[in-house]
């Protein structure tokens, strides 16, 4: 009943008489307030606590000294703990993208009590915390617990957290909403005991349009849903072998208009031939990628059509009214918009030039999509202190029916906002310092936290990020350049994405200095695309002023409104070669 429930909030006056009441009005906002989003149920809750539970137990035995690490490892890590240079990390799950505004909240609250007082938002739509104690890691994943959220195979050789279009629901573009996909794969992933030690890691991206806001195809395994003129008989197109690190594979399509009533089937003989042809021998060459080049695509496409033919389960396929379920249940009960009159003075430059950039055409005509930057001047790239989480949290009650999306460009979205309060909304957003009008723009860099943090990275990134905001102040300089990708990567694990950045930079250990490794003309859309290596490794210092000569070289060469990774395709890197290495970085 409650996610039926139309109430709206925006409008209600006895949210303003609980203004000052906060936990009457998380009570009356749990009760009573719109829903578009999964929310656990019973079984949910008993497994993640059951979960928890077991974690602590393990913990206890481990740090007793009765559970030695190299049992302890596989444990810790399908609970998402890591050991990290200075502390362990803990890698929260985000399902799909979407979090409501109680969970912002107590991530914020978490962040104080067990960390540092921030959190790292990543490309995968995880949050991390890089300083909990790791005795005190079981007490927090209790906690997590009681608000709907986990950790639970955010790491470790099995099937990751399953990632989605952070517009689900609400792009204009979309066949379905993705989520319910992503639900249907992660109720039958989630400690499926089959598939829980694969031979590495696992990663699977849903869409549900031609533009892939997900970066589907380098993930190990991509869905994209397709139309049908009977909306819940859509069929779906089966991706697999993309990946990145030290061998980058753009993923290629197996099936094309599969019917979605066989997805988990499919799926499932994905996961039996890649889990028995593997590679165990050696980490490196254990992805799902390695195995799919070496046999050819055609060989392994043949295999898993066999495995679905020979071992296709019943009870495995998806169900009609499991589709209508889970429909409803992501289903949106917008309140008709209002006109409403702004409050208080705005520089109406500066609002249409911040709408100009995060703002982004809603489905649900008197409505938009908000993008919130996470890439600001200081700040290391997706960081956001635990103020800043409580805050956006209330701005999400206030303006966006209490949703908050993640995206893979670790910036976050609130996907619900009335037109006619984007004034309000953008005054406070600009009290907070973050109403920076960057998406998409050459500062609004994709980056991991490099040296500061990770125990395998090469080199630091978190200081590369900030020289963008200093070699590019000019937010009317930006626009001019337009659309420009620049994500970074401490080593070649490739957390930052660097291999399919408009430029791509790769922090490299050389004769024990700081070197970066650049590559242009990489995409993650629009048919996704490995960018070329530009030439020599480039010293720290001089990175920044690198950069800018690349972007001037561009703006010097392009033609029309032409963007970057279509320069790069047409010229090849030659001219930025030119202007790149005007100085000697040998």
């Amino acid at each position: 009943m409650e996610a039926n429930l139309q109430v709206n909030i925006l409008f209600c006056p006895f949210l303003t008489k609980l203004a000052g009441k906060n936990q009457l009005r998380q009570e009356f906002l749990r009760l009573v307030l719109f829903r578009s989003m999964y929310s656990y149920n019973q079984i949910d809750k008993k497994l993640v606590s059951e979960r928890v539970e077991q974690f602590a137990d393990q913990m206890r035995r481990y740090l007793a000294g009765r559970l030695d690490e190299e049992h302890f490892r596989p444990l810790r890590l399908q609970n998402g703990l890591y050991l990290q240079r200075h502390a362990p990390m803990l890698r929260i799950a985000i399902p799909y993208g979407t979090l409501d505004s109680t969970q912002m909240r107590a991530l914020g609250d978490l962040a104080d009590k067990y960390d540092k007082g921030y959190g790292h938002f990543t490309t995968r739509q995880n949050v991390q915390l890089n300083w909990p104690q790791l005795e005190r890691v079981p007490q927090l994943l209790g906690e997590l617990a009681e608000v709907g959220m986990h950790a639970i195979q955010t790491s470790g050789n099995c099937v990751r957290n399953i990632t989605s279009d952070p517009l689900a629901g609400c792009a204009v573009d979309e066949v379905i909403d993705p989520r319910v996909v992503c639900e249907l794969i992660r109720k039958w992933a989630t400690l499926n005991p089959e598939f829980a030690y694969l031979p590495r890691k696992f990663k699977i991206a849903v869409i549900a349009s031609e533009e892939d806001r997900a970066a589907m195809e380098v993930h190990d395994l991509g869905v994209r849903i397709r139309a049908a003129a009977d909306p819940l008989d859509f069929t779906f197109d089966l991706w697999a072998g993309g990946g990145l690190g030290r061998t980058p594979y753009i993923g290629k399509c197996l099936f094309q208009d599969l019917p979605i009533a066989e997805l988990r089937n499919y799926l499932q003989a994905v996961l039996r031939v890649y889990n028995l042809e593997g590679r165990r021998d050696n980490k490196y060459k254990a992805r799902i990628k390695i195995l799919l080049n070496a046999l050819g695509v055609d060989i392994f496409r043949q295999r898993v059509a066999e495995c679905w033919r020979e071992e296709r389960e019943n009870a495995l396929v998806v169900t009609r009214q499991e589709l209508v379920e889970l429909v409803d249940m992501f289903a949106l009960h917008l309140p008709q918009a209002q006109e409403q009159n702004s409050t208080g003075a705005v520089d109406n430059a500066a609002l249409e030039r911040w709408q100009s950039t995060n703002l982004l055409q809603h489905r649900v005509p008197g409505y938009c999509l908000v993008h919130i930057s996470l890439k600001r001047p200081g700040i290391a790239a997706g960081d956001l202190s635990s103020d800043l989480m409580r805050a956006v949290a209330e701005l999400a009650e206030c303006y966006s029916h209490s949703e908050i999306r993640v995206t893979h460009d670790q910036n976050l979205v609130l996907p619900y906002v009335l037109e006619a309060r984007l004034p309000q909304l953008y005054q406070r957003l600009t009290a907070l310092g973050l109403a920076h009008p960057n998406r998409g723009l050459v500062t609004d860099a994709i980056a991991c936290p490099g040296l500061d943090f990770c125990s395998l990275a090469n080199a630091p990134v978190i200081e590369l990020a900030d020289e963008l905001h200093k070699q590019f102040p000019d937010l009317a300089e930006q626009l001019d350049i337009g659309p420009l990708e620049i994500k970074m990567s401490g080593c070649m694990n490739a957390c930052g994405h660097h291999h399919i950045g408009n430029i791509g930079i790769l922090g490299v250990d050389k004769r024990g200095e700081f070197f970066y490794q650049i590559t242009l003309g990489g995409r993650d859309s629009a048919g996704a695309v490995l960018g070329q290596k530009l030439g020599p490794a480039v010293p720290l210092a001089e990175v920044g002023n690198a950069l800018r000569r690349v972007v001037d070289c561009y703006l010097a060469i392009r033609q029309d409104n032409e963007l970057f990774a279509a320069t790069v395709a047409r010229t090849g890197v030659e001219p930025f070669k030119e202007a790149a290495y005007a100085m000697d970085y040998s």
